[in-house]
């Protein structure tokens, strides 16, 4: 084992010593920021043990990470040592397959990037552990550099085994619940791109629609959802220099593209919208892929349905909008049957977010006040001061998560629509589908 292993092994303990027998505000920063990733799960060893690697490189007091205090308070450290520590910025958590094992370590593929590793473990007992690993076995890890040619196991690993298509669908749905912020971590051209095909969602959703609200029964909906998608497909296309006044065929033999080549990628990804994008990715210079966007199944038959853009949150579909803003343009909106009930849902609901809350109380301020005043039995509530503090108090972000309707990498989409085609194939006929996945469609 290389020398300088052994030595990140040694000054990763003596951060996390130092981080749990600290005191004053880097205690309180811990205490904080272990209450709220552990507000869900199990709060198990294995997960505390990643809640404070994680607040070790992400965490802040003031405005420097435990990482940077760690060196600040060791004035005696070795350059090296202190570059290595610094490094340790870079480290994230990923879901791995193990593509090659090596004498002393392995070759990882990070799935959500398709970013490769050499990576290789710090100490006996995890080099002992290891060895058991096979090559294509699923890994769920945090890693950090070690130098510029290979990486080491940061933190605590659940080994997954070998996964088909649909579980490792399910898996990485699941780390994209879970792990939000290291998505793309490692590769932020990627992220970027994402964040901007929000961004261009919205400017295309506000083109078709002529605005960035707008409620109508769900079949209706539902079909000029169906419209905006074929218009984005056709811009797409447009956009990677393809004339979409021409035949497929046509397009095909000139983009030289045989005709197994076609029934192949029909067979793996299934024929949607977006299948002429599919064929023609490799003409684009880009990486990423927008998913397809469909109404929820149980909003198709509803009254009404409201759909909502935003540049940053992305889309929303909310068959109760109308109801609450019914509710809040009231002056007896305690006669409304279920107004409350609504009011309290709209709270507890993870599926309505801040935005949506900053919206209303842009529109209707005073009664808003009044409403949350009388259903949460607190007189002395004011919007415009404490609208943040209880969004936050019920789990309700501030700011946006990459949401669905972003680009996702090719490989990932290609991966979903695999494990789609197996699931829909291993469904008996007229049963209904299963859900693949949460997060990526």
């Amino acid at each position: 084992m290389d020398a300088i292993l052994g030595r990140a092994h040694v000054l990763k303990q003596a951060v996390v010593d130092f981080v749990l027998d600290a005191e004053g505000d880097l205690a309180q920063a811990l205490e904080t920021y272990a209450a709220g990733k552990l507000r869900t799960g199990n709060g198990n060893i294995a997960q505390q043990d990643l809640v404070i690697d994680s607040f070790i490189t992400e965490g802040k007091v003031g405005d420097k990470s435990p990482l940077d205090l760690f060196i600040d308070s060791h004035p005696d450290l070795p350059q090296s040592d202190r570059n290595l520590v610094a490094s340790w910025h870079r480290s994230f958590m990923g879901l791995f397959a193990i593509t090659k094992i090596l004498p002393d370590g392995f070759e990882l593929r990070n799935w959500l990037t398709d970013k490769y590793y050499i990576v290789k473990p710090n100490n006996i007992q995890t080099l002992q552990e290891t060895s058991r690993f096979k090559e294509g076995e699923i890994l769920l890890t945090r890693i950090s550099p070690v130098t510029d040619s290979y990486w080491t196991f940061f933190s605590n690993y659940t080994i997954m085994g070998k996964l088909g298509k649909p579980k490792l669908a399910v898996a990485i749905g699941n780390f994209k619940e879970e792990y939000k912020n290291h998505l793309y971590s490692d590769a932020p051209d990627l992220l970027e791109e994402a964040w901007q095909s929000v961004f261009q969602y919205h400017q295309q959703f506000v083109e078709f629609f002529g605005t960035d609200e707008i409620t109508l029964p769900g079949y209706q909906l539902n079909k000029k959802i169906g419209e905006f998608q074929e218009l984005i497909t056709e811009k797409y296309l447009a956009a990677t220099g393809i004339d979409t006044s021409k035949p497929l065929n046509e397009l095909v033999q000139e983009a030289g593209i045989n005709e197994e080549e076609i029934k192949a990628a029909v067979k793996e990804m299934g024929a949607d919208a977006n299948l002429a994008s599919e064929i023609f990715k490799n003409n684009s210079s880009s990486k990423m892929v927008m998913p397809k966007v469909d109404l929820p199944g149980e909003l198709k038959k509803a009254e009404q349905v409201t759909a909502i853009s935003h540049p940053r949150w992305g889309q929303m579909f909310l068959p109760t909008y109308s109801k609450i803003k019914t509710i809040l343009s009231a002056a007896d909106w305690q006669n409304i049957e279920g107004a409350q009930k609504l009011i309290r849902f709209y709270l507890e609901d993870k599926s309505i977010n801040a935005f949506i809350w900053y919206r209303l109380a842009q529109e209707y301020p005073h009664t808003l006040e009044n409403v949350l005043q009388t259903v949460l039995q607190r007189a002395d509530f004011q919007l415009s001061r404490d609208l943040d503090a209880l969004l936050q108090e019920f789990n309700k972000p501030l700011e946006p998560d990459l949401p669905e309707i972003a680009s996702v990498p090719v490989h990932l989409h290609n991966l979903f629509q695999a494990a789609l085609g197996e699931v829909q194939k291993s469904k008996p006929q007229g049963k209904g589908q299963k859900k693949v996945a949460k997060g990526f469609k």
